[in-house]
């Protein structure tokens, strides 16, 4: 992720360029930046549950088969002025589910 040196925007990778959406800044990439887009993933497929994860561990009890350990990852699905979900994945069956401040 790189940051507009102008208005400090998140800046996007264009070719060999970084590019700022919101000033047009442009600066070149160096050789060690990488930057990969693929269409069919989105941002919320990323965490995958696993025998060996390294999510941490809590108790909390799985609606579908009642297993009192699950893993936990937070992660932003509102606008930033909102609190993270938290979203769990059952230790035993790997049911996925999510906690919302409200």
């Amino acid at each position: 992720m790189e940051f507009c040196d102008e208005c400090g925007s998140m800046m996007k990778a264009d070719d060999g360029y970084w590019v700022c959406g919101s000033c047009d800044f442009t600066k070149p990439k160096g050789d060690s930046d990488e930057y990969v887009v693929t269409e069919d993933q989105e941002a919320t497929e990323v965490i995958e549950s696993s025998d060996e994860t390294s999510l941490p561990k809590t108790e909390a009890r799985c609606p579908e088969c009642g297993h009192d350990q699950a893993y936990w990852y937070l992660q932003q699905t509102r606008s930033a002025d909102e609190s993270e979900t938290r979203f769990f994945i059952c230790a035993e069956c790997e049911y996925k589910w999510r906690e919302d401040d409200n």
